[in-house]
């Protein structure tokens, strides 16, 4: 089978790579640490931003996925010569570039997002991101490489650390039985991405013709609220619903001073005060693909959150 090269092992890399491995792939995995290779997943130490060194690994490959995650608040120091870096591999390599994004790109939607729809955005990280859209677009537009792009909701799964889930972070609360405090409105309706249908869809832009040259949007369960979302995992978990209380914005603001990552979450308030739903029904029309039912993603995450049982 061909080769797959991930650049980045957070949680969507290696998920992707296991799912990849699974279906007979030779799967390779790069970041900065490196990690131990197994059987199944080789992986070596390779700077993301080294042009060099991405290329020297890909070689030979039939996709490149560009699964990197920067920090939170140094997307526009730290995403740029990494995505030069992608790109100048895929061109001197001739594999497919994949990239994972998100739906920054849009601004302050008003109704569903599609990936047809405008680049909007206005605040920095989503600036960011249309840049590195439009420049991949270029390249591919001018026949200097192969490229796809999947965008997906706000994570949700066990594979995702509470840092990188809105829900995921409030598992203890949940388990406790005390009030979860939430970012924005604990009303408005929201797409949550099971992680496992984040990587069949980049498994798929990295294998499919018919994904070169456009966004996809991984497909998600329809929407629910912070309130209702955290109350199903609640029930799923074996308790009550929790009280669910938005922080108000003047506390975020206030934090966002001496916090970075606060002060970046403040700037992308239109995510939170207001509807942010995706509509994935070019990829399932194209590919198939669904969103693993909402009831199953629930019982995973949940079983993730319980404590280990020792039997003695």
């Amino acid at each position: 089978m061909a080769l797959h090269v991930i650049v980045g092992k957070g949680p969507v890399g290696l998920t992707t790579a296991e799912l990849l491995a699974d279906r007979g792939h030779r799967v390779r995995v790069l970041s900065r640490s490196g990690g131990t290779s197994t059987d199944r997943v080789e992986h070596r130490r390779v700077d993301a931003a080294d042009a060099a060194g991405l290329t020297a690994a890909a070689t030979g490959a039939a996709a490149l996925y560009n699964a990197v995650n920067p920090a939170y608040d140094r997307w526009t120091t730290d995403w740029p010569p990494v995505a030069a870096a992608l790109l100048a591999a895929a061109e001197r390599t001739g594999a497919v570039l994949v990239t994972m994004s998100n739906l920054y790109v849009y601004g302050r939607p008003t109704g569903p997002m599609t990936p047809d729809g405008p680049l909007a955005a206005t605040d920095t990280k989503g600036r960011v991101r249309i840049a590195m859209w439009r420049e991949a677009l270029a390249a591919h537009e001018a026949g200097r490489i192969r490229m796809t792009e999947a965008r997906a909701g706000d994570f949700v799964g066990p594979q995702v650390p509470a840092g990188h889930s809105h829900l995921v972070r409030q598992l203890p609360a949940l388990r406790r039985g005390r009030r979860a405090w939430v970012v924005g409105d604990p009303d408005a309706p929201r797409s949550w991405t099971y992680l496992p249908d984040v990587a069949a869809t980049l498994a798929v832009l990295g294998t499919d013709e018919r994904a070169l040259g456009r966004a996809w949007h991984v497909p998600s369960n329809p929407p629910r609220s912070q309130r209702q979302a955290l109350a199903d995992l609640a029930r799923a978990m074996g308790r009550r619903p929790v009280p669910v209380s938005g922080v108000p914005w003047p506390v975020l603001r206030a934090v966002g001073r001496f916090s970075p990552v606060v002060r970046e979450v403040v700037d992308i308030r239109h995510q939170f005060d207001q509807e942010y739903v995706l509509d994935a029904t070019a990829t399932t029309q194209a590919f198939g693909l669904a969103a693993t039912p909402w009831d199953q993603v629930l019982a995973a995450t949940a079983g993730a959150a319980e404590p280990a049982r020792v039997s003695g």
